[in-house]
């Protein structure tokens, strides 16, 4: 055993994976092909599991840190925050891989091949998945998804702590309830210049691991057999050297759902062959009979272990334990303080004050008696999302708000409704306006309301795990449910200051917050420690800076169906009319003023293509963080284009008083047009550069009474 090469941590990787490859049987071959993959006892190769989560934080593992949901992350508009995230996140699955190793736990959630992050385009905010991703601009989520996984996929120069797998490849952002069915018809445009390009990120700047087949098919082609995606686009032209791993049932869906192959041998031999490594499920068992039918040969096996091999390898799997570093990461580092601190600066930083008429932050002196009320003031689901661990403590607003005043009477709480109700018989209105009366009561006694509203992971989510069964996981429509509208008016009657604290992994129509709170905040699904975040933005114990990765519309009435994937009048980028929020914005408690804007050329280097120079002073009475934005927009392009573009962002801190001089570097990509035939190319012309701390446009200056300075340039 000792001598075989494969065990001989000396030799290259590939002289490794091409010695075990050559002692196994084809049986033992597809017995490795599964998420279950099966032990080999004669090569003393234990069975191993390849399902694992980690969206933010460790998953469906038992404890861990719990860090806000993916969506609220991305608010935070803050690149190095969600490295260090991954890097924690990194860290536990390590220190859990190893208990689970001592304890001879080979079973599901305990590998080291986590199946994130998300990186589809929130393009419609009814789907229930959405606040997996990191919203809907694809520069946003490909940067952000960039270094999540360089953070989740660390070495030490030999071993890779954990694998990421950026899913869900492609065109997969609903509807739910006929994913295993659906056909996503997508223009070439809109494939190259929106739903595409995270995941060229992901593959090349981010050097992900692992991708993951989505359940739909895309134009005709289901997406676990598409040979365009996964081996013209993904491999050939992107360069792509891991493994691919369909969605869970996926290849069975080829057949079943989408009725193009008569059973699972052929889906499985269909799979492999295009492109898919690896099953999520039971499927390609059945490659050993397609093998025997000579629909796969055994070198289309090797090509796929030889892809999913590489990664046991990188992590040390078939090393002697004592030569992995990471091996001696103890378990006393799941859960730890730093970790938990991290998490609230998340938190703290993803939180998006949306509407502030001057009552925040809250004068101590003058509101002794705080009420808060609503179905999520204390609802710990709201601060979980989903794919999400178990956390050994929680500050649900009400929590953090009890926690702030050292558990005082200073606060007073009343639930004040149901999340959401359907239906209700006699003797649940009774209950339901026994709430309201019991609210009302609260707020009368109180001197200010925090309203806590909104939704959580059982309205909005993946389909059977949400309990909105009607929709499948996927809103109806953009409205907070009835109940906790009626709550609002009643509350707004008692005639006490009002701050609405709404909890959503989505966007909702919020007019009448807008309209008759004294101030609104958007805390999103913050994690674990979401509540102490809120409590200290309410207090002034920081500046709020998240600003908001989804547009915020007027009206469900102005969206397109949800099942047409055509970007046309979709997010900011190609909306027609004027938004309630419009993405990237966020209120602060402080002041920052642009100058010396500039833009230098330098058309020899692609990676400095253009260097936009400014300063930046913090002019408030608060420290805290400015979160820049820079959109691109061709002055006269020969082809249709977005309004304008994200193509930086940098989060910058700065104490009051404090001027920071700012330098940022736009790659010539950042000044490419996509033609109808999904062809990326350089035009030469002009380009208006907008910088500041929000999306340009009438909405963001009657929000925030700003104009985004900008800057005109030929190239």
């Amino acid at each position: 055993m000792k001598n075989m090469k494969f065990r001989d941590q000396s030799l290259p990787l590939e002289e490794r994976i091409e010695d075990l490859i050559s002692r196994l049987t084809v049986e033992e071959k597809v017995s490795q092909l599964s998420n279950t993959s099966e032990a080999i006892p004669a090569l003393d190769i234990p069975d191993y599991n390849w399902w694992n989560e980690a969206l933010h934080g460790v998953a469906r593992a038992g404890t861990a840190t719990v860090f806000p949901q993916a969506i609220c992350m991305a608010a935070a508009f803050n690149e190095q925050l969600i490295y260090d995230i991954a890097c924690a996140i990194s860290e536990e699955a390590r220190a859990k891989y190893n208990e689970a190793q001592r304890k001879g736990d080979n079973g599901i959630y305990q590998g080291l091949t986590f199946w994130s992050p998300n990186i589809n385009i929130f393009r419609d905010p009814r789907w229930g998945r959405g606040h997996e991703t990191y919203g809907e601009d694809p520069y946003l989520t490909g940067t952000l998804g960039v270094s999540f996984i360089k953070g989740l996929q660390q070495t030490d120069g030999k071993y890779m702590k954990a694998a990421a797998c950026a899913k869900h490849f492609a065109a997969h952002s609903g509807p739910e309830g006929g994913r295993h069915s659906f056909d996503s018809k997508v223009s070439r445009k809109d494939l190259f210049e929106t739903y595409l390009p995270a995941f060229e990120m992901c593959v090349k700047s981010g050097g992900v691991e692992a991708v993951m087949g989505a359940y739909n098919r895309l134009n005709g082609v289901p997406c676990c057999a598409n040979s365009e995606l996964l081996i013209d686009i993904l491999r050939k032209q992107w360069g792509f050297k891991g493994h691919v791993v369909s969605d869970c049932g996926a290849i069975n869906d080829i057949g079943r759902g989408h009725k193009v192959t008569e059973n699972v041998v052929e889906s499985s031999a269909l799979a492999l062959k295009n492109g898919c490594d690896l099953s999520c499920g039971f499927e390609f068992r059945a490659l050993t009979e397609a093998y025997e039918e000579d629909l796969i040969t055994e070198e289309d096996l090797d090509t796929a272990l030889r892809r999913t091999l590489a990664a046991r390898f990188k992590l040390g799997m078939f090393d002697k334990k004592d030569d992995v570093g990471y091996s001696a990461i103890p378990a006393q580092r799941i859960a730890c303080r730093e970790h938990k601190e991290l998490s609230l600066e998340a938190a703290r930083q993803g939180i998006v004050l949306l509407k502030n008429d001057g009552i925040l932050p809250l004068d101590e002196n003058k509101y002794k008696k705080i009420a808060v009320i609503g179905p999520n003031a204390d609802n710990v689901t709201v601060l979980l999302g989903n794919y999400n661990g178990t956390p050994t403590s929680t500050f649900t607003i009400l929590g953090g708000l009890k926690d702030y005043f050292g558990g005082s009477s200073r606060v007073i709480y009343a639930k004040g409704c149901e999340l959401f109700g359907l239906n209700k018989s006699d003797e649940e209105k009774v209950s339901a306006q026994a709430l309201l009366d019991d609210a009302v009561s609260a707020a009368n006694q109180s001197d200010i309301i925090i309203a806590c509203v909104g939704l959580d992971s059982s309205l909005e989510g993946e389909e059977g795990d949400a309990y909105n069964a009607f929709a499948s996981g996927d809103k109806p429509d953009l409205e907070l449910p009835d109940v906790q509208k009626n709550l609002l008016a009643a509350l707004h009657k008692t005639g006490k200051p009002l701050v609405v604290a709404v909890n959503c992994g989505s966007a909702l129509t919020i007019n009448w917050a807008h309209e008759n709170a004294n101030a609104v905040i958007d805390a999103l699904y913050p994690g674990e420690m979401g509540g102490k975040a809120v409590a200290q933005l309410l207090f002034g114990e920081y500046s709020p800076s998240g600003r908001l990765p989804v547009t915020f519309y007027q009206t469900s009435g102005e969206l397109p169906d949800f099942a047409d994937y055509s970007m046309q009048g979709r997010t900011y980028r190609y909306m027609e009319k004027e938004p309630l929020y419009p993405f990237g914005y966020g209120l602060s408690y402080t002041d920052f003023v642009y100058s010396d804007i500039e833009a230098k050329c330098s058309p020899d280097d692609e990676n400095a293509f253009v260097a936009i120079l400014f300063k930046i002073e913090n002019a408030g009475n608060f420290d805290g963080y400015e979160k820049v934005q820079i959109y691109v927009s061709p002055l006269s392009p020969s082809v249709k284009t977005p309004r304008w573009e994200l193509k930086a962002f940098k989060a910058v801190y700065l104490k009051k008083n404090e001027v920071f001089s700012v330098s940022i570097d736009l790659p010539q990509n950042a000044f490419t047009l996509v033609g109808e035939n999904g062809e990326r190319f350089f035009e030469k012309g002009s380009f208006r550069l907008y910088i500041g701390g929000s999306q340009p446009g009438k909405r963001s200056e009657e929000l925030t009474g700003k104009t985004v300075n900008f800057i005109d340039i030929s190239l």
